[in-house]
C-alpha cells in the first residue's frame, strides 16, 4: 500500500511540472505560427504600408473583428502570445480608436474568464499552467486580502506586472466578482493605452528608418 500510494503523490508532483512544460510548448507554437503568417503576409505584399494591412482585415468585415477579439480572449486565457504584439496588431488592423475598443473588449472578457477558471479549479490550475517560480514570486501578495487588492489594482492600472497570471491567481484569492469586475474594466484602458501608444510609436519608429 505505501508503495502505491508513494506512487500516485510522485505522479501528482510530476503532473503540474508536464502541464508547464506543455503550455511553454504551445506558447512556442504559437510564436512560430504568428512568424510564418508574419512572413507569408509580407511576401504576399500585405506588409508593404499600414494601408495595405487594413484594407486586406477590411475585406472581412465584422468577420475580421470577431475573430480578432476572440483571438484576445484565448491568449488571456491561455497565454501563448505577449499581451503587447496583440494590442499592437489591433491599432495597426482596425487603427487607433477602434483597436482600442477591440483590445479593451477582447482582453477584459478573456480576463473575467481566467479569473472564472482559477475560481472554479483552485491553486492546481496555477501549478498546471504558470512555473512554480513565477508563483512563488507574487505568492507573498495574497497573505492578505486587502494587500493584494491594492497591489492587483496596481498591476492592473499600469503595465509593469504579468496580468494574465495576476487574474489567474485573484481568482484563488478571496477577491469577489464585483471587486475583480471593477479593477478589471476600469483599470485596463490605462495599461491597453499605454501598450498601444508605446508600441505603436515604436513601430512607427522602426518601419520609418
Amino acid at each position: 500500500m505505501k508503495d502505491i500510494d508513494t506512487n500516485h503523490l510522485n505522479r501528482k508532483v510530476k503532473e503540474p511540472k508536464t502541464m508547464t512544460r506543455l503550455w511553454n510548448v504551445v506558447s512556442v507554437i504559437g510564436l512560430l505560427t504568428c512568424l510564418v503568417l508574419a512572413l507569408w503576409a509580407y511576401k504576399s505584399g500585405i506588409l508593404d504600408s499600414v494601408e495595405t494591412l487594413q484594407a486586406f482585415i477590411g475585406k472581412f468585415g465584422y468577420g475580421g473583428m470577431a475573430i480578432f477579439v476572440i483571438v484576445q480572449i484565448i491568449q488571456v486565457v491561455i497565454p501563448i502570445l505577449p499581451g503587447g504584439i496583440s494590442c499592437l496588431g489591433g491599432v495597426i488592423f482596425f487603427g487607433p480608436w477602434l483597436g482600442f475598443i477591440y483590445n479593451y473588449v477582447g482582453i477584459c472578457i478573456g480576463s473575467m474568464a481566467a479569473f472564472g477558471i482559477s475560481r472554479v479549479m483552485g491553486r492546481p490550475v496555477l501549478y498546471k499552467m504558470f512555473s512554480e517560480k513565477l508563483i512563488q514570486k507574487y505568492d507573498s501578495w495574497t497573505q492578505k486580502d486587502s494587500r493584494f487588492f491594492k497591489l492587483f489594482a496596481l498591476a492592473i492600472f499600469f503595465p509593469v506586472a504579468p496580468d494574465d497570471f495576476l487574474c489567474y491567481l485573484a481568482g484563488t484569492t478571496k477577491m469577489t466578482w464585483k471587486q475583480f469586475s471593477l479593477v478589471i474594466w476600469l483599470g485596463k484602458p490605462c495599461s491597453i493605452a499605454l501598450y498601444s501608444l508605446g508600441l505603436t510609436t515604436a513601430f512607427r519608429m522602426i518601419f520609418s528608418v
